[in-house]
């Protein structure tokens, strides 16, 4: 007979300071395991009796065939906000996967806001003239202050970047799944407001997360609703936007602007980063890495997050991020 509550199963390589993070939070009667420290031949045992397991990226930490020795397993708790790239289709039917929702907010917001004033200040595009040698000092910024900001997906990124777009004066303009909210907005609705939160935006934000309903939400008549002059971040994935539609617009109108840090192929889910378009060629897109999350402590604090959740789930209380299957199937 066991004398522990659960066993939990960390199935990425988590480093001595992200296991301290873990193990701090959960109580000495959960056996955490790491499976990254497990022997080949002792892996599926772990597997087939972990009641909880704690991944990044599983696909990548599991092998194909051990996805069968999951049977006991009860709950997955991902690290990632995102779970997209989670296989369904290989998990128990039982299994509740949680998401790891907010926990990155606070830099990726911070992101966001960098992204927008780097826009509006046109600072690349004057930093590139000064290296020409042009000193452009005619040519007129903008502010923020007055502005409308358009954020789709407002759960922990899209309310932490409202929160600090509010210092600066702007109006928020939101969407998510309830189309209610606590925080202080102009207007909050769903996606089925799209256009009225589209057409007055002088800025927006797309922290939506990747779904059935979201994959190519935005597309060649949503951009057509934006104005000439919009600034569009996308912190989400690149899937939720059409990549030819937004490559058109923003050949098309030079005053438009894109700050793009999630991509349609990427290095973590496709091996490989590209674009169909030549964005990067274009003065008025601005790209990141997908790395708006990556300050130190993040991923501790990611895993930190996790650990709680997974104790409440533990302890019957509610939890957050719980993923309705049929969204992703």
């Amino acid at each position: 007979m066991k004398d522990y509550l659960a066993s939990v199963l960390v199935t990425f390589d988590a480093n001595g300071e992200t296991r301290e993070a873990i193990e701090q939070v959960l109580a000495t009667d959960v056996r955490v395991e790491y499976l990254a420290n497990t022997s080949s031949s002792s892996r599926a045992k772990q597997l087939a009796e972990a009641d909880v397991l704690m991944s990044w990226h599983l696909a990548h930490e599991l092998q194909p065939g051990e996805f069968k020795a999951l049977g006991h397993v009860k709950v997955l708790q991902m690290l990632s906000a995102g779970v997209d790239h989670v296989p369904f289709s290989s998990l128990p039917p039982d299994l509740v996967v949680l998401g790891n929702s907010g926990a990155y907010a606070p830099p990726i917001a911070e992101h966001v806001v960098a992204m927008i004033l780097a826009a509006c200040k046109n600072l690349l595009i004057q930093h590139e003239k000064l290296r020409r040698g042009v000193f452009d000092h005619g040519t007129e910024n903008r502010m923020l202050r007055g502005c409308t900001c358009a954020i789709l997906g407002f759960g922990g990124i899209g309310k932490a970047t409202a929160r600090l777009l509010r210092c600066f004066g702007v109006k928020i303009f939101a969407v998510n799944a309830s189309g209610k909210t606590d925080e202080e907005v102009e207007f909050i609705g769903t996606v089925k407001d799209l256009e009225q939160v589209l057409r007055p935006a002088d800025i927006v934000v797309v922290s939506l997360p990747l779904m059935n309903s979201t994959r190519g939400l935005i597309g060649k008549r949503e951009l057509a609703w934006l104005k000439d002059t919009a600034i569009l971040v996308n912190v989400a994935r690149g899937a939720i936007i059409d990549e030819g539609a937004l490559f058109q617009k923003l050949k098309n109108q030079p005053g438009f602007t894109a700050a793009l840090e999630a991509w349609w192929i990427e290095p973590l889910t496709s091996g490989e980063f590209r674009t169909n378009y030549p964005f990067l060629d274009l003065p008025n897109v601005i790209g990141c890495p997908h790395n708006s999350g990556i300050v130190p402590g993040s991923f501790v604090n990611g895993a930190r997050s996790g650990a709680v959740n997974v104790k409440r789930w533990l302890n019957h209380e509610p939890v957050i991020g719980v993923v309705r299957r049929s969204d992703y199937a």
